[in-house]
């Protein structure tokens, strides 16, 4: 006589993985391999897999994961550790990083440490505790090998043990300036990143670099390094006013971000100046938000999302020692031209007849 099943505390049924394969005719070995998406699947054929999986979701079935790692002896649970989640770089490679795991269920945990290197160690022992069997860091340093598998995202330092996915930043300074080199623009000014965030030394020193092969000169007036700890457009904001205060006016701005991109434009318009008419801005990540700034924003995409996926894959394939261990997989970035670079005002100014224009009344007060 077979048992009735166990009836869990909202009243449902719950069906166990053997009731799964007695509906399906198979072993519940087989049948436990497609659900896990195991190893031991990738030999099973991909009609008898559909077969299992439909008869999940007719069944309602739904796996008993404390029973799972209890019998495995694993927490099928990985360790996040990010600066900040409520901003759109953090957001979307942590969205990618939880697609992945999903679909091959495993969990994740996550802790935010916002620089401070105390909270650091301590989340991080916090999740050694529970039992995580790796780490992915998103914009963090490491320092010291870390005691799991570890992947870094936007992490440059040489640990031992750990994989570092990181933009070709010099590549993107090519990128951004060699588009407003080529619209004419000489006098460019920047808002270097915040000395916190793991990239900002990488890609102003990238900056500097392509700035000297391609004659674009970096004046130190034009230069200002913004300091904020603030996930909004906020961030760019007085910056960027700092940089419009200077007598010396200038006709392009290259900001770290997005977001203090957008913040930048704002503190233009209020100056009484046009974006790009007067000054053209160029962002970097290619956030959402990019596409529908008003104008749209001129960026430096890297694929944040994807780089998520790629370093929850690269993780989960160390785990379960399907690949072997790379120091380094570098991402290539991509410019994406939208409406806030234009002409420089000194390439419009001649016009058809060959008079010169006069620039605009809010460039001349400057």
């Amino acid at each position: 006589m077979k048992s009735k099943p166990k009836t869990n505390p909202n009243g449902s049924r719950s069906v166990t993985l053997k009731a799964v394969a007695e509906h399906v005719g198979l072993t519940p070995g087989t049948v436990s391999a497609v659900l896990n998406n195991s190893a031991a699947a990738r030999s099973i054929p991909a009609h008898t897999k559909e077969r299992i999986l439909a008869a999940a979701r007719e069944l309602n079935y739904r796996p008993n994961f404390l029973a799972r790692s209890l019998r495995v002896q694993r927490t099928y649970t990985i360790g996040v550790i990010a600066e900040e989640i409520g901003d759109a770089y953090g957001s979307l490679v942590i969205s990618g990083i939880e697609q992945y795991l999903r679909q091959h269920n495993f969990f994740f945990l996550t802790v935010i440490h916002r620089h401070d290197r105390k909270l650091l160690q301590t989340y991080s022992q916090m999740l050694l505790a529970r039992g995580v069997e790796g780490f992915i860091t998103v914009d963090t340093s490491i320092t010291e090998p870390p005691a799991l598998p570890t992947v870094a995202i936007a992490g440059h330092q040489e640990v031992k043990g750990v994989t570092n996915i990181i933009l070709d930043h010099r590549r993107a300074a090519l990128l951004a300036l060699k588009h407003l080199q080529q619209l004419g623009h000489k006098e460019i000014a920047f808002l270097k990143g915040q000395p916190f965030s793991s990239d900002s030394a990488v890609r102003w020193q990238a900056i500097c670099e392509v700035a000297q092969e391609l004659g674009v000169r970096i004046r130190p007036e034009f230069v200002v390094q913004m300091d904020a700890d603030d996930p909004t457009p906020e961030v760019g904001y007085p910056f960027a006013k700092r940089l419009l205060a200077q007598s010396r006016p200038f006709t392009a701005l290259f900001a770290y971000n997005d977001i203090s991109a957008i913040g930048a434009i704002r503190a233009i318009r209020e100056a009484g100046l046009r974006v790009p008419e007067d000054i053209s801005v160029v962002g970097f990540d290619d956030i959402p938000a990019a596409a529908f700034a008003n104008p749209g924003l001129t960026t430096v995409r890297q694929p944040l999302q994807k780089m998520g996926q790629i370093a929850a894959r690269t993780l989960l394939d160390r785990i379960e020692n399907r690949e072997a261990y790379w120091p380094e997989i570098a991402i290539e970035p991509e410019l994406v031209v939208r409406d806030s670079t234009a002409e420089a005002p000194s390439r419009r100014a001649t016009a058809p007849d060959g008079e010169v224009a006069t620039r605009t009344a809010a460039q001349g007060e400057r």
